[in-house]
């Protein structure tokens, strides 16, 4: 493996403030690459200084709106000049509870988290790619959670995000523009600084989300959650020339539970 995979490339990662995406972006700087860290929380300019010595940048925006994918690309554009890797990291279950006990706006919130930024990303991303020629890479950041309890509008969102990449991959392929995703399975991570549920867990939902978490170890032939590590390398291998014919595929990382 080349140490500088991504020397002289740019990469836009969303999501980079906390978790997958922070570990993503920090190993992309830390391999060459031109960063642009993206997130609403305010605090992902403190995460892309932690790059010490990469040419990074961070930018504020809701991904969950195209105006802020949009704005998002241009920074990216206007900063480095192209866009050579997009790297969609948001998302993430919300709620977790039966199907059944889910409200209609909770429902749209989950779809909205989990599909929606990456629908408006890549198609806030793909004008600019067109443009500068030599085409680009999209990885999109799924989930194996699409067979799975708890998390129905979740499992949904992101069987969007599957298909989302497999339709992009056919239609874009001839511009030279590679789309694939990877599919997390459970994965360790240390406390968001900004919690996906605003309002908190009932006890209750507590209850649902052990049984999720039992039912996601279970699952795995290695009975044990990944770690952040173990999500980082397939997606940074995905995004890099070492995948240059890999288009289309959602590799499944979540020790043999291929969701």
């Amino acid at each position: 493996m080349n140490a500088q995979r991504f020397a002289n490339k740019v990469i836009v990662v969303t999501g980079a403030a906390q978790g997958i995406g922070r570990g993503v972006a920090l190993r992309a700087a830390a391999e060459g690459g031109k960063v642009v860290f993206v997130d609403r929380a305010d605090f992902v300019a403190e995460v892309a200084g932690e790059a010490i010595g990469a040419d990074t940048a961070a930018f504020v925006a809701d991904m969950e709106t195209y105006e802020g994918a949009a704005r998002a690309m241009a920074f990216a554009v206007e900063r480095f000049g192209r866009i050579d890797v997009l790297i969609n990291g948001v998302g993430g279950a919300i709620r977790m509870r039966p199907f059944h006990e889910f409200e209609a706006a909770h429902i749209d919130a989950e779809i909205r988290r989990s599909l929606m930024p990456t629908l408006y990303a890549c198609h806030a991303v793909l004008p600019h790619m067109l443009k500068q020629g030599g085409g680009g890479t999209i990885v999109n950041v799924s989930s194996n959670a699409t067979r799975g309890i708890r998390r129905v509008p979740y499992s949904a969102a992101k069987g969007g995000v599957n298909a989302l990449t497999q339709s992009l991959a056919m239609e874009y392929g001839e511009r030279n523009i590679r789309v694939v995703a990877a599919a997390p399975g459970g994965t360790e991570a240390p406390p968001r600084r900004v919690p996906r549920n605003a309002d908190g867990d009932s006890d209750q939902e507590k209850v649902w989300t052990s049984e999720a978490v039992r039912q996601v170890t279970e699952s795995t032939f290695l009975k044990r959650y990944s770690t952040l590590e173990e999500q980082v390398a397939p997606i940074l291998f995905l995004a890099s020339d070492e995948a240059a014919y890999i288009t289309g595929a959602v590799l499944p990382v979540a020790g043999g539970d291929n969701g």
